[in-house]
């Protein structure tokens, strides 16, 4: 049995300043006001930092010097290791725009990976970022993998890889209205990603099953003036319509203050996430780095707490942890710990990380 004490509990129903967690095993078996007159366990000292639930982070690519495009168990393992040191306890494991041999060799070892990993973040399910994504937007994506959407491609990427949960695309490409249809159909989520579309390709999007935007504002189109007219994109419609979630990269360089409060304005927590997007240089000293495999990956460079392509025409996935995004975006949006609008509304029973004091 074990105690958590001396700091901010962030519960369910609100914050404990003087609160504890009571742990047994892997379980959470009481949620204290304050630590009890007698315990025999062992005691953890929070010093007075927060202890708070278990952080989801639906976009990781890498960390620790791995990649998912690795496509080994192994590597999963480390990068699940690497987060769930700054409070991730689940993640999904993100890829970028690759083969269909090396997508396929990463869904076989994801199979392997995900119920062999008793000491690293869980993983929840596979996400396939790409390939079919838009060239005007592809950012650090690979343009020697990028294509549009090919049912039979696709299709048996579906077949040979059960662990897919959540597929990023362009849905203006040719083709990706059926696709996002499919994947509706089977209960994967479609997000609308690295996409050059109008407002009217998002609300077609929208009735054919995409329902999240992939790091808004990267990738993204907005407004633009077309014969004269100004016509919305991507972002504009990602804020207007209800029927769409977001996720926002907030590790300090993505997005400036004044963008990371317009979406907690105008999206609310409900519908909005933070994500790491998160590469292999994660945890590691800045310097020269790949994004992607070894052997088909870009040559990247962490400077600056940024990872960027080589010419610095792009970023290049991000280099954050969980904790420092939650650290970000409480302080650019004003939201002072603890504060339940900082948090997810539902979390998994049982899923608790304690994060110590976040960064000032």
């Amino acid at each position: 049995m074990q105690l958590i004490w001396n700091g901010t509990v962030l519960a369910p129903d609100g914050s404990l300043p003087s609160g504890c967690v009571l742990v047994d095993g892997s379980r959470i078996r009481a949620v204290l006001p304050r630590p009890p007159e007698s315990f025999d366990g062992i005691r953890l000292d929070a010093g007075g930092g927060m202890i708070s639930p278990g952080w989801i982070d639906l976009h990781v690519h890498g960390g620790g010097g791995h990649d998912v495009m690795d496509a080994t168990p192994d590597a999963l393992r480390a990068i699940a290791r690497t987060h769930v040191r700054h409070g991730t306890t689940a993640l999904l494991p993100t890829t970028v725009a690759g083969s269909a041999r090396r997508l396929r060799q990463v869904g076989e070892a994801f199979r392997d990976a995900r119920h062999g990993n008793p000491d690293g973040a869980r993983l929840l399910g596979l996400h396939l970022e790409g390939p079919y994504l838009s060239r005007a937007q592809r950012g650090a994506q690979d343009p020697a993998f990028l294509r549009n959407p090919d049912p039979d491609e696709s299709l048996a990427l579906l077949q040979d890889c059960p662990g897919i949960v959540r597929w990023s695309a362009a849905p203006e490409l040719p083709g990706a209205l059926a696709f996002g249809r499919e994947l509706a159909s089977r209960g994967i989520l479609p997000s609308i990603a690295h996409s050059d579309a109008f407002h009217e390709d998002i609300l077609a999007a929208v009735e054919a099953g995409f329902r999240h935007v992939t790091h808004l504002y990267s990738g993204t189109s907005g407004v633009r003036r077309i014969d004269g007219r100004r016509r919305g994109g991507v972002i504009e419609a990602a804020l207007l319509l209800d029927a769409l979630t977001v996720e926002i990269i907030a590790d300090g360089h993505h997005l400036p203050p004044e963008l990371l409060q317009l979406v907690r304005k105008v999206k609310g927590p409900d519908r909005t996430a933070l994500v790491t997007d998160a590469i292999r240089a994660a945890g590691l000293p800045e310097g020269p780095s790949v994004l992607g495999d070894l052997e088909e990956g870009q040559p990247i460079v962490v400077d600056g707490g940024v990872a960027w392509l080589p010419d610095r025409s792009a970023f290049a996935g991000s280099v954050a942890t969980m904790d420092r995004v939650l650290s970000v975006m409480v302080r650019a949006t004003g939201c002072r710990c603890p504060k339940r609008s900082a948090w997810p509304a539902k979390r998994r029973p049982g899923s608790w990380a304690w994060s110590g004091r976040p960064d000032p």
